[in-house]
């Protein structure tokens, strides 16, 4: 956590990126809340800068000390980018920092120097799903094995689809979110959607930088969201520009996570 030191000039932001990207339907209160990017916008492009010039995530340690999976040139390769985000935030003293997240994993690992964590615990992860994951697996190349049309392929078929299926709603049950209300839920009491719980949900920045200020007594100011790397499989994503927080995995939780926001910055 960063002390701001910088304010965003006003000729930075496109009329579009001042508009509220941060946003989600609350199923506790039954509106919407959301949160600008006032201050967070600026810091990304500073964290935009030092990324390029020192092309790795763990910047904050010596170049002695570097961890070879924390690259930049991870980003730019079959993996493709991810997203980045930042988090302006005051302390109880009015004191102003600055938050940062990466979505998901970032080569495989959950957490880095100077990163703020994700919202499960690794290990606990870990211990639920190795064993499943592997006998997803076997049963994966038992299918390839098999004839189109067999009777046993399509019992394999179930039975994977059976364990992915558990293994994914024990993960969500994992998660636990927190607002600016004090108030913590599971990711399955807070989702305001009808179709399922998506995968990946909680894993994007926003909640992340949410989570960790809500519990440990910040009040968010503003948030912004980048993508760094090679353009995405689906060209909706390009490096170095600025998106608001996903529709499907993160607006149906976001609102419950702003929830208390507004009376915490009056």
């Amino acid at each position: 956590m960063d002390k701001l030191l910088r304010h965003t000039p006003d000729f930075f932001i496109s009329p579009y990126e001042k508009a509220k990207s941060c946003v989600g339907y609350c199923v506790d209160c039954g509106v919407y809340h959301s949160l600008g990017n006032d201050l967070a916008r600026q810091a990304c492009l500073e964290l935009m800068q030092i990324l390029d010039e020192k092309r790795r995530i763990d910047y904050i340690i010596p170049d002695s000390k570097a961890a070879p999976r924390l690259s930049t040139d991870y980003l730019f390769g079959d993996a493709r980018g991810q997203m980045f985000g930042m988090l302006a935030c005051k302390d109880v003293h009015g004191d102003i920092f600055l938050l940062k997240a990466f979505s998901g994993q970032y080569n495989g690992l959950w957490e880095a120097p100077g990163w703020v964590p994700p919202l499960l615990d690794v290990e606990t992860l870990a211990g639920i799903s190795h064993d499943v994951e592997k006998k997803i697996k076997e049963l994966g190349r038992h299918i390839a094995a098999l004839d189109d049309g067999s009777p046993q392929k399509a019992e394999f078929v179930r039975q994977r689809k059976t364990l992915s299926q558990q293994l994914m709603k024990d993960i969500h049950a994992l998660y636990s979110l927190t607002n600016f209300r004090g108030q913590t839920r599971s990711l399955y009491d807070v989702f305001a959607g009808d179709n399922g719980i998506p995968t990946g949900t909680g894993d994007c920045c926003a909640p992340k930088l949410l989570n960790y200020a809500a519990r440990h007594g910040l009040t968010p100011l503003g948030l912004a969201e980048f993508y760094w790397g090679r353009e995405n499989r689906s060209g909706n994503r390009r490096h170095a520009l600025f998106y608001p927080s996903c529709e499907e995995k993160c607006r149906p939780i976001l609102g419950f996570m702003l929830c208390g926001l507004e009376e915490a910055r009056a």
